[in-house]
This record gives structure tokens, sequence and C-alpha cells, in this order.
């Protein structure tokens, strides 16, 4: 069971159909700034994490077990070509998104706790003696209604209940509110714990990695630079630039991981790249050149990109003949 907010989403039972995902997520990066896009299909299910900068995490749960980061949110993308899936977008404070993106990490340590057996308010004081970091995940009237209760180190530090955007809520009144539910009507409790690892946090900006020399990078500006305005320019291509470069380097990824988008080393904005990953000089050029020619051909402007293309090669001649190619 995945762990999202249990309030009405913000839009619901979109069906993936008629939605590119990628796309979608763009939008309510812009639309809601932070949040999650849960999606249910036949027999699978996952969610997507996101702020208004990045993708921040992604779960998936299907035949195959449970996927999660970048491999989820790949896998969530491309099953949504193949299936259907009813998809559910939350909008979540941005000061409460990171706490949900990484809840999935959690273990359960007690399951299926009746209230026939447990009083909700007695394992709520419990799970503070035992110096719990982790939830209680309830379930009212046979999944009617729900709650969750969150702690750190035995300290309630909020909740999600039936009311706000993934408020980490934690008044008194909401858990009173709760406790009194399960004994009108009934629930289930899980006790989950959380293994918390603290990351190093810098507020030093991403660096171009220094051994890139920097001709190759103007190099590939330049080539993106002059693929982008072709793309803008032609008014039978109804998607943004951003939008097909990020399709493309998601197929590329399997073959060159560092351009995966929710990996983070490669960024392509306002005609400028950041790479901060280990791969070759090499390596970049070609992955950045097959993915242009691939991305033109599916488009059906390979021979016009060839054309336009020509002053480009001759400038950097030199460059592109010192890893094999001939443009």
């Amino acid at each position: 069971m995945l762990i999202i907010p249990k309030e009405n989403p913000d839009i619901g039972n979109l069906n993936s159909y008629y939605l590119d995902i990628p796309k979608l997520i763009e939008h309510y990066q812009g639309e809601l700034g932070s949040g999650a896009i849960y999606l249910k299909g036949p027999g699978e299910e996952g969610a997507i994490f996101f702020d208004k900068e990045e993708i921040l995490d992604g779960v998936l749960q299907d035949k195959d077990g449970e996927f999660v980061g970048k491999t989820a949110v790949k896998r969530l993308i491309d099953a949504t070509g193949d299936s259907n899936f009813v998809i559910d977008i939350y909008g979540i404070d941005p000061e409460k998104i990171y706490f949900w993106a990484n809840v999935r990490g959690a273990k359960k340590i007690y399951k299926n706790l009746s209230t026939e057996f447990t009083d909700l308010e007695g394992l709520i004081k419990k799970m503070s003696t035992e110096k719990l970091t982790g939830y209680i995940d309830i379930s009212i009237n046979n999944g009617e209604e729900g709650g969750l209760i969150f702690y750190h180190n035995g300290e309630i530090i909020g909740g999600s209940y039936s009311r706000g955007k993934g408020e980490l809520n934690g008044s008194k009144e909401s858990q009173k509110r709760l406790i009194e539910k399960t004994k009108q009507l009934g629930g289930v409790f899980h006790v989950s714990e959380i293994s918390l690892t603290k990351k190093k946090e810098t507020n030093e900006p991403v660096k171009i990695r220094e051994k890139t020399a920097s001709n190759v990078l103007r190099a590939l500006e330049e080539l993106l630079g002059i693929f982008e305005r072709m793309v803008t320019s032609d008014k039978k291509i109804k998607t943004d630039f951003h939008t097909l470069l990020k399709k493309i380097l998601i197929e590329k990824a399997d073959k060159y991981a560092f351009l995966d988008p929710f990996a983070g080393e490669f960024k392509y904005s306002h005609r400028k790249i950041t790479f901060s990953g280990d791969a070759s000089d090499e390596d970049l050029v070609n992955a950045l050149i097959e993915s242009v020619e691939d991305l033109a051909g599916e488009l059906g402007i390979l021979p016009m990109l060839a054309d336009k293309l020509a002053p480009w090669s001759q400038k950097y001649a030199k460059t592109l003949e010192g890893f094999g190619i001939n443009y």
C-alpha cells in the first residue's frame, strides 16, 4: 500500500490514455508548486513526488515487486503508454513535500491491529513511549475514511486527516476526532517505522565539472540551441521543445544513464548546459548527438537538421574529429 495524502485530490479521476505524463508533471509544478501524482492501474499503483523545480522521488508497486526513485518514475511513465491508469493529483505544502517523499522507506512493525482488540488512544501513547520514528496508518469503517499520525523519536509531529493539503496537522482536536471515529465506526491500524538517514545539505550551486572542456560544452549548447530554434519555429510541432527533449533523454537513459532527467546530472535551460556527472566528454557528445538525431527523425525534420548544422559542424570539426565523429 502506498502512503499518500488521505484528503480528496485537487484533480481526480484523470485517464492516462489522454495524457503525456512528463508534460503533466511540468504543468502541475507550475500550477501547484509541489505535490504528488498518484497512478493506479490493473494490478499496479505508483506515485511521483515533485516540487516546483524537480522530481523528488517515485515509487511503483506491481507484479514484479516494488521500485523506487528514478527507476520507478521511468517505469511508471513507460507503463502509461501501454496501460490505462486512473490518476489523482495532490497539492502538498512545499514545507511538507520532502517528508512525504521519504515516507516510502518505512517498514511495518505492527500490522492489522483492529479496534476489536486495540484502542487507538492507547496505541498513540504506546508509540510515544516506544520512541517511534514513523507513523500510524488508520483505516476507518472499512477504508471509507482514514488518517495518518506521524512521529519523530516518539514525538507526534503531525498527521494527514480528512482536511488540508497534505498538512502535518498534529492538533489534539484532530487526534481526538480520529479516536472517536474509530470507536464509533471501527478501524484497523498499521504501525510503520522510518529509518532516517541524514543527507548532506549544501547551498552551493551545482558546478559544471572542470574536466569537461569548455569548447565541448559550447559546441553542445550551440547544437541544442540550433535544434531548439528549429522545433520552436515549426508550427506543425505542437509539443514544446523541453518536453520533447526530456522524453528523448528518458528513452536514452538506458544507454546513457547520465542523461536521465530525474538523476539531475545533465540539465539544459536557457540555452545553457549544466553537467555534474562523471561521463567522459566523448560519451556526452555522442549521447547528445544521438538524442538530437533520433528526435529529429521522429519529428520528420532530420534532413533539414543536417542542413542547419552544416556551419556548426565546420566550426567544431576538430572537436568532433577528436571523438571520431564526422558530421
